[in-house]
């Protein structure tokens, strides 16, 4: 199953958003080790004097403008990064939880699917046999002719069945292999818990928590970087200007010098500041909601997994006896004891109960798989 979920994870599109995540946080943490806050800028221009009095007269500014961080902002932008790191992290490790609920309770189908168009086979040949059976009965006078018409009758309704479950297997094994990209089928033994049932997982270990809580880091970080940022970067300014008056005058040099620092308002910046701690808020109220969750659903998937095994053996046990009975009539039938109507009802009560049996394995299975999520274990 850690195999299976490895390869659904390489097909499914939470894999492809978790690279993008990836891809972006990468790009926060590059512009957080950047020594600029900005791309810097380049400044060229040029006047040229008109008329009489003013002819010759040309000024050329060349000036480049560079960025600046705020004293510690460069050091919060790399705390929100690596809190978007986490974040991403801690998503990405939900996501493959999510998908492996989904893949073991797609197993557990498949294998209902698999005992189903078993159990339907084995009613298919019985009844064939029956029919065949009662058929050479007939032909020799034991029984009559009214004996073979619902012999035969039975075994269609068998064939139609068997065909009926040899459609829906392929339907699972199609889903099987949409899912995971394999066509080799889980073994029943995948579908046992190998983690520890037993005891109560601390809702903080759960994936889904530790997503909750590394969003709520995230929002914090989101408020503190908002806080911190008051109008735009400053600039620091260096530039070179060439002077010519005039015709037949010398050329002057200057070099200048320049720092631009904006100025920012409280008013100016509390929409964004709203917004974050809106976000935090948020976050916040999810993951107490969260913990409250998990517990909850930790309870009830135990609940339901104490019921389903109990609704399985009492299915398995009575499938056992009504095959046992089906058995002894069978006998009992071919030494003349027992009618035909008996034996089918029999058989067709056997049958029934094996399928109630199956579905009630695949049951207890996906109770299982539940239970697995609510603990927050992987394969």
């Amino acid at each position: 199953m850690a195999q299976a979920l490895a390869a659904a994870w390489d097909r499914s599109l939470a894999s492809a958003e978790a690279t993008g995540r990836q891809r972006q946080v990468l790009a926060e943490q590059g512009l957080a080790d950047a020594w600029l806050a900005a791309a810097p800028s380049l400044a060229l221009s040029r006047r040229e004097g008109r008329g009489s009095a003013a002819a010759g007269a040309r000024e050329t500014e060349l000036g480049i403008a560079l960025p600046l961080w705020r004293p510690g902002q460069r050091k919060l932008n790399a705390q929100v990064a690596q809190a978007e790191s986490d974040w991403a992290g801690a998503s990405e490790r939900a996501a493959r939880l999510q998908l492996a609920t989904r893949l073991r309770e797609q197993a557990a189908q498949l294998q209902q699917a698999e005992a189903s168009a078993l159990q339907a086979a084995q009613q298919r040949k019985t009844l064939e046999a029956l029919s065949a059976d009662v058929e050479r009965r007939v032909r020799v006078g034991d029984l009559a002719p009214t004996d073979a018409m619902a012999a035969q009758a039975e075994m269609l309704a068998a064939r139609s069945l068997a065909l009926e479950a040899e459609r829906a297997l392929a339907a699972q094994r199609s889903a099987w292999t949409l899912l995971t990209g394999w066509t080799a089928l889980p073994e029943p033994e995948a579908l046992t818990p190998r983690g520890d049932t037993a005891q109560s997982a601390p809702p903080e270990a759960h994936p889904e928590a530790q997503l909750a809580a590394a969003a709520v880091a995230r929002a914090q970080q989101r408020v503190a970087q908002v806080q911190a940022q008051r109008g735009a970067a400053p600039e620091l300014g260096m530039g070179m200007r060439q002077e010519q008056p005039g015709s037949g005058q010398p050329r002057q040099s200057s070099v200048a010098l320049s720092l631009s620092v904006p100025f920012g308002t409280d008013p100016h910046n509390a929409p964004r500041l709203a917004t974050a701690l809106a976000d935090l808020d948020r976050a916040q109220m999810a993951l107490q909601r969260m913990h409250q969750q998990l517990e909850a659903e930790q309870a009830l998937a135990r609940g339901h997994v104490s019921a389903a095994t109990d609704q399985a053996a009492a299915e398995a046990e009575r499938a056992r006896l009504l095959r046992e009975r089906a058995r002894l009539l069978t006998r009992s039938f071919q030494a003349g004891e027992s009618s035909l109507p008996e034996l089918l009802r029999a058989l067709s009560s056997a049958a029934q109960a094996d399928a109630a049996a199956a579905r009630q394995h695949a049951a207890l299975a996906q109770a299982l798989a539940r239970l697995q999520h609510a603990l927050g274990q992987l394969p």
